[in-house]
């Protein structure tokens, strides 16, 4: 699962200034779609669907109390799931979609709350998300992932809430709280294997990730060594179990079926059983005494 936050341009991503812009972006496959006659999956937030552009706008460009005109209004995020994992999320568009918007619901949003440290729930965070099927520059079968728009502020307006910040879990100075970036990967990575019972390969989790990247030489290596008897150990549990699927319990032709078939009646013309007919017994003469 790639979880990632688009730092702030002076394009589509410029979240100094009114949300209009990037909302305009997470609906332009629409349009494409809809000629197509393929439906499409309007914006959401925690508890509802099909929401239109126009209030996504408006609740997040109001939600900005106390906020300097260069201060940041708004964040970004994108969820995009592997093919691996669509698949676990279902065989068709829409019901990715639905496992999709349910996964950012249960999961990614209250892991996101829980991440700042500062005793937030989903229903703190205001944000909306949009499901786009396709990527640009992609080659793969499945493309379908999430792209959200996060409120600076919380629902209430009051607590300002930035997922880009260096703090972690600070609890003196100006900030509070903080954002550990990582533990919010993890967290969301295991909460998609809990949410679909995804048997996730240590060579596609965020930490083997993060290790070959980030990690010394020697934590490489021995994530690789892991990795190594972890591939290992699944092909020899898929062996066995090939294995017994091809034992089977058989019983030894003992010729017993011609045996059987002797004792066993034929039917007949009346369809009715015939006697077993026996030898007859020669009678032995009678002994008497000669005269």
């Amino acid at each position: 699962m790639n979880i990632d936050f688009p730092p702030p341009s002076k394009g589509t991503y410029n979240n100094a200034g009114s949300s209009r812009r990037l909302c305009n972006y997470m609906e332009h496959e629409d349009m494409q779609r809809m000629e197509q006659g393929i439906y499409t999956e309007g914006f959401f937030n925690l508890t509802d669907d099909n929401i239109y552009k126009s209030q996504v706008i408006k609740d997040i460009d109001t939600n900005i109390g106390q906020l300097m005109k260069t201060d940041a209004k708004f964040y970004a995020i994108h969820v995009s799931p592997s093919e691996q994992e669509l698949r676990a999320m279902g065989s068709t568009e829409q019901e990715q979609a639905e496992a999709m918007k349910r996964y950012i619901r249960e999961v990614v949003i209250p892991e996101y709350a829980k991440n700042f440290n500062r005793g937030l729930s989903a229903e703190d965070i205001k944000f909306y998300g949009k499901i786009h099927f396709s990527r640009d520059r992609s080659d793969n079968e499945l493309n379908m992932h999430c792209h959200l728009i996060v409120s600076r502020k919380d629902q209430s307006n009051k607590k300002k809430l930035s997922p880009l910040t260096n703090h972690k879990n600070t609890t003196k100075g100006t900030v509070k709280g903080g954002f550990d970036r990582k533990n919010l990967f993890q967290q969301a990575e295991q909460g998609f294997d809990r949410l679909f019972n995804y048997d996730r390969q240590l060579t596609e989790s965020f930490e083997y990730y993060n290790t070959m990247k980030n990690g010394s030489i020697s934590d490489q290596l021995n994530m690789q060594e892991q990795a190594i008897r972890q591939t290992k150990d699944n092909q020899q549990n898929i062996s066995f179990g090939e294995r017994e699927k091809k034992q089977t319990v058989s019983v030894p032709d003992l010729g017993l079926g011609s045996v059987l078939g002797i004792l066993t009646p034929e039917p007949g013309n009346g369809n009715e059983e015939q006697p077993l007919k026996l030898p007859k017994r020669k009678k032995k003469p009678k002994r008497g005494i000669r005269r």
